[in-house]
């Protein structure tokens, strides 16, 4: 039996995985959580094989929760269920320890089919995935200008697009303003940019942010 968690900010949505899982004779849903700091704490509570997480949700993001979790979970798999398509944030996520990255729009037999693959302890690339897998093959230099941030400055990058503080974001992940500051010149050095302003628009050009 594979024990899956739901990490999802909608109830309605954290309800209809749940009712299509239970269809499912080799899958059973021990847990569910609302946001990543509720994820963080169902992954050290429950004994899971994969997390189905949401990103965008308030408070701590999916995205915010991964590196958390995959350090106090290693061996769980995780399933990023987004309503971002896939070339937004799939490569990135996928490098800082995403087990696989799935659209909402995908069929529900696919969510389905990545948890069993994962939960062997495999990785599931889908094929909108594997085609940017290709493209990156193909690519002469190293992709878009975000694609070359750490873990920890894209989390940085995305949140002073929305407008956050360093002081709100040096809160939110448990960092000094000067390290949030540090984190901030040194992204904006690599994606030749030089205010805020310059990142948002970046941002919300790219679809990473609404």
């Amino acid at each position: 039996m594979i024990k899956v968690g739901i990490v999802d900010d909608h109830a309605i949505v954290r309800s209809g995985l749940k009712q299509f899982f239970s269809e499912q004779v080799d899958l059973r849903v021990v847990g569910e959580a609302a946001s990543g700091r509720e994820a963080i704490d169902l992954v050290r509570t429950t004994e899971l094989d994969v997390l189905v997480m949401d990103l965008s949700m308030p408070g701590q993001s999916g995205i915010d929760a991964l590196g958390m979790i995959r350090a106090k979970a290693p061996d769980v798999g995780i399933l990023i269920l987004s309503g971002y398509p896939e070339e937004h944030y799939a490569m990135n996520l996928i490098r800082q320890g995403a087990s696989g990255y799935l659209n909402k729009e995908c069929e529900p037999m696919e969510i389905v089919n990545a948890i069993r693959t994962i939960a062997l302890g495999r990785r599931y690339i889908s094929p909108a995935v594997a085609e940017l897998l290709a493209q990156q093959l193909n690519r002469k230099e190293g992709g878009a200008p975000h694609e070359q941030l750490s873990e920890r400055e894209f989390q940085v990058f995305l949140k002073l697009a929305k407008g956050e503080t360093a002081g709100d974001i040096a809160k939110a992940l448990s960092l000094s303003v000067k390290t949030v500051s540090t984190y901030r010149t040194r992204l904006m050095e690599k994606m030749s940019l030089t205010s805020n302003s310059d990142l948002t628009y970046y941002a919300l050009k790219n679809k990473l942010i609404d």
